[in-house]
């Protein structure tokens, strides 16, 4: 006989930190399905293909830190959706774009083949337009938020993803290609290409639940820190990670001559530093209680990864 009055769920911000990725990976890959054009639905090729690029195994940290900010200052959950969408297809989309021949020419991209490999080229670049107009349109027509939030978090994710954040340092990691950088260098076009998309996650999950300016500057130096830490953790494994589990080319980027934290720092001192932005991560957020768990959780978590 079913039990009459059921115990309910765990609130999501209340889950642990394993249940609670879980929970929003789920949660984001349901309306990822539900917003994306259906396979069947001309033009067929490319839907399948934006389909192929989203859902091939991400780990959708992106996500995950919209979710956790958002929730760590009370944001309704309903609101953060399409933010979490949007900013996981634009990083859908520079993937895309990145493995192209004319980037960085991969063949791999978390085990799979990479997208212009499974279809070809020309499908593949409209892909990347196709996914970055979604996500644009996505912020721009939710109706959990009003417009001039809406315009706000178009305008945050824009610039993040033009040539004052992504797009500009992915020209910054091409023109380093063969040269020298200094630590300061590296870490500006890093702040760029990795950092600035990492920041407009938390940003975005920040201004769905209407933070205080305080709070949104606080999130905003965790956030920063972060990206680094990611950034650097993606160097380390470059050297380290056997290619089945990074589920790309291992030492694809010191073959390229490409300047790393690795190739500054050392292995040991990559980790040193990773470490330390770690620490860096949690001081900012001092001025939050436990609610605030998930995003230290979080960024313990860029750094301990596999791949």
């Amino acid at each position: 006989m079913p039990n009459p009055n059921p115990p309910k769920p765990t609130p999501l911000a209340d889950q642990p930190f394993k249940e609670f990725a879980q929970a929003c990976t789920e949660r984001v890959n349901q309306e990822l399905d539900r917003l994306l054009p259906a396979s069947a639905q001309l033009p067929r090729r490319l839907h399948e293909a934006m389909r192929y690029a989203t859902f091939n195994g991400g780990k959708r940290v992106r996500p995950l830190l919209v979710y956790a900010t958002g929730l760590a200052l009370s944001g309704p959950l309903e609101r953060l959706d399409r933010p979490a969408c949007a900013v996981e297809l634009i990083h859908s989309y520079s993937l895309v774009h990145d493995d192209l021949p004319a980037m960085d020419d991969d063949d791999l991209r978390r085990g799979k083949p990479t997208c212009h490999r499974a279809f070809d080229e020309a499908t593949a670049i409209l892909v990347g337009d196709a996914l970055q107009s979604l996500a644009f349109e996505l912020l721009s027509s939710d109706p959990q938020l009003p417009a001039e939030r809406q315009l706000a978090m178009v305008r945050l994710l824009a610039r993040a993803s033009g040539s004052h954040g992504m797009a500009g340092g992915q020209a910054l990691d091409i023109g380093a290609v063969g040269h020298a950088m200094s630590l300061p260098e590296l870490e500006t076009m890093h702040i760029h290409k990795t950092g600035a998309l990492i920041r407009a996650s938390v940003r975005l999950g920040a201004l769905s639940a209407g933070a205080s300016e305080t709070r949104q500057q606080a999130l905003d130096r965790y956030a920063k820190a972060v990206g680094l830490a990611f950034q650097v953790q993606d160097d380390i494994l470059d050297v380290t990670a056997e290619t089945e589990v990074l589920g790309k080319t291992r030492g694809k980027d010191q073959a390229a001559n490409k300047p790393t934290y690795t190739s500054l720092l050392g292995l040991e001192g990559a980790r040193e530093k990773a470490a330390e932005l770690v620490e860096e991560s949690l001081d900012a957020l001092e001025c939050f209680g436990s609610e605030a768990d998930h995003l230290r959780h979080l960024a313990r978590y860029v750094v301990e990864r596999q791949s």
